[in-house]
């Protein structure tokens, strides 16, 4: 080897340029030739030749990186055909970044660059126009990014956390709840319903369990005091517990049964899983039992199913729903409700 081809200023770090190089500028579809991957060390700083480059890609080989030759006519091109994540793995991570209503744009921004960097220069063009289709209403709270690995680490610490929770107001302001006082919560899991994330605590305030959207925290500070209620969520299942909740709100919880038509049972278990159990009542309808909290929002949700779906049990939840569909009605009979 020639003095001047030791003497290249980053001649420590030609492997790390080298792999670099392969990671973005090739795949299966685009190769790089000799004379490219020695022009793009001596660009930056690295002296080679043709022998050292054969014996580096060997080495790459040895190491586990898929660095495959490939002849076109005289010229031999050089591939990484395998990578950690394929394209379609890093779409579906791009996607759930971008439609996760809990990150703000400029995170959602940032991550997807960073993203990229598991692809090469020619996939990344592929992300980027995914981002530019999606148009999707995004959280305000830039700390939620921040807030969500805090609380984390607060579950993982087996510590409660403190923070100020509020709501908007018709100003689209700011309103914190409990005039501005801090919450105490005992922290146990995170859900991802409906694009949001949300935490499910034990409440000491209340000596309960309570869920509480994760954007509308803020000032989450750790507490150097042990968890509570670790018995109440002993036999407490997060996923049943989301699945009976509609848009997250809460309600005193029951076990109610739906007569429905046999073409519902789809709708059902997307909702409430496979555990459901149906009971044929003919050949059009069947009855199942659920365990939801009761809520206005659950009433619109078997609303919206029109003939196909109703609650028969227990007495006092169809009451309810009667109510409910008479307080709907009287608002569309009376004008003056909207004056």
């Amino acid at each position: 080897m020639s003095e001047n081809i030791r003497k290249g200023k980053n001649q420590k770090q030609k492997m790390l340029y080298l792999l670099k190089m392969f990671m973005e500028e090739s795949d299966e579809e685009h190769g790089l030739t000799m004379n490219t991957i020695i022009a793009y060390l001596h660009d930056n700083g690295i002296n080679v030749d043709r022998k050292t480059v054969y014996t580096d890609l060997e080495e790459l080989r040895a190491f586990g990186y898929d660095v495959i030759p490939s002849r076109h006519g005289p010229i031999t091109e050089y591939k990484l055909c395998q990578r950690d994540f394929e394209l379609p793995e890093v779409k579906l991570l791009v996607d759930c970044v971008q439609s996760a209503k809990f990150i703000t744009d400029k995170k959602s921004k940032a991550l997807i660059r960073k993203l990229e960097s598991l692809v090469n220069k020619y996939e990344g063009k592929q992300l980027q126009r995914q981002v530019l289709m999606a148009g999707r209403v995004k959280t305000m709270n830039e700390s939620i990014y921040y807030n969500v690995d805090k609380l984390h680490e607060a579950i993982n610490a087996d510590q409660k956390v403190t923070f100020k929770y509020f709501t908007w107001d018709v100003h689209g302001k700011a309103v914190f709840r409990r005039n501005g006082s801090m919450y105490t919560v005992s922290p146990w899991g995170l859900i991802w319903d409906d694009e949001n994330y949300y935490l499910v605590a034990f409440d000491d305030f209340d000596e309960k369990i309570k869920h509480f959207r994760v954007d509308k925290m803020m000032r989450i500070s750790p507490v150097e005091q042990k968890r509570a209620g670790k018995e109440q969520f002993q036999s407490f299942q997060i996923p049943k517990y989301a699945k009976s909740l509609f848009g997250m709100f809460t309600g005193v919880t029951s076990h109610v049964t739906i007569r429905a038509r046999n073409d519902m049972a789809s709708i059902l278990i997307d909702r409430f899983g496979h555990y459901l159990k149906f009971d044929l009542i003919n050949d059009s309808q069947f009855e199942t039992s659920v365990e939801v909290a009761i809520s206005p929002q659950f009433f619109g949700w078997v609303m919206s199913m029109g003939d196909g779906m109703r609650i028969i049990d227990p007495p006092e939840v169809v009451e309810q729903m009667k109510e409910h569909l008479r307080k709907v009605q009287g608002q569309y009979e009376d004008d003056s409700s909207l004056s």
